[in-house]
Order: structure tokens, then sequence, then C-alpha cells
């Protein structure tokens, strides 16, 4: 599991140093070294190790091929997505696109989500747990499974 939060730097070709402990825990569970990098909204990067969005397009195929949720969720994660290979280094391309509208350039932030990775710009980031706040009805969720 991709659990955590580390400080990494994007540098001026767009080439993210994946945090040492994410490589390792992507390597030891055999995803290998290819990813799918994309966003929902363009605020900032998801990355998925490739057989995890492989995993999630099996899912989507079940649904009716003009089904309208399946079309806003691959319209967006292909405009804002491309494949990537971890480099020898353990860097990976964010492409230009997706780059400039999350606006992570330099020092970002490199969240686990579980199953794949969330970049941010620091700041951005600091904004929206300000804006969107942990709640009552945030906890009774989180609550009925237990935790």
């Amino acid at each position: 599991m991709l659990r955590g939060n580390y400080t990494a730097r994007i540098d001026p070709k767009g080439r993210l140093k994946v945090p040492t402990p994410f490589r390792r825990l992507i390597i030891e569970e055999k995803h290998g070294g290819e990813f799918y990098i994309t966003s929902l909204t363009g605020d900032n990067v998801r990355i998925y190790p490739l057989k995890e969005w492989e995993s999630i397009e099996q899912r989507l195929s079940l649904l009716p091929t003009m089904d309208p949720a399946r079309r806003k969720f691959l319209d967006r994660t292909n405009y804002y997505g491309q494949q990537a290979t971890l480099d020898a280094q353990g860097r990976l391309l964010i492409h230009p696109l997706l780059r400039k509208s999350a606006e992570v350039i330099g020092d970002v932030a490199v969240l686990g989500y579980l199953t794949y990775l969330e970049v941010w710009e620091l700041d951005r980031f600091k904004l929206r747990m300000l804006s969107d706040p942990y709640t009552e009805e945030d906890e009774a969720a989180i609550a009925r499974l237990g935790i």
C-alpha cells in the first residue's frame, strides 16, 4: 500500500524523482517500472502503476461504451494521461500539458493513496485542505468502516 507524504522535486525537464519509499514499495509489489500518469481535474497529477490502471480499465469496460460517466472519466484521464517508464534514476516524466495545468514545477508533495500516488503543488494542496475541512459527516462515514 502506498501511504504517507514526501516532498520531491520536478526538474526543469518535467521529471519527478519518485520518493525512494514509494519506489521501493512499487518494486516490491512487482508492479514494474511502467506507469499511467493522468488527472481527473488537472489540479494534480495521479501516478498509477500500469497494472493498477489496467485494473481500472477492465472495470470500466463493463460499462456500456456510451455511458456518460464512463465517457467523462475517460475524456479527462485520456486528455491529461500518458504512459511513462521509470528511468534508471527513478524519475518519471510528467508531460507538459499536465505539468502546466497542475502547476507542478519545483518542490511538490507526493502523497500515497493506497494504490496510486498524487502529486500536488505544495501551496495548492494546503489550500485544498483548508477549503475542504474534515467534517463530522466525514468522521461518521469513516466510523462506519470501524476506523
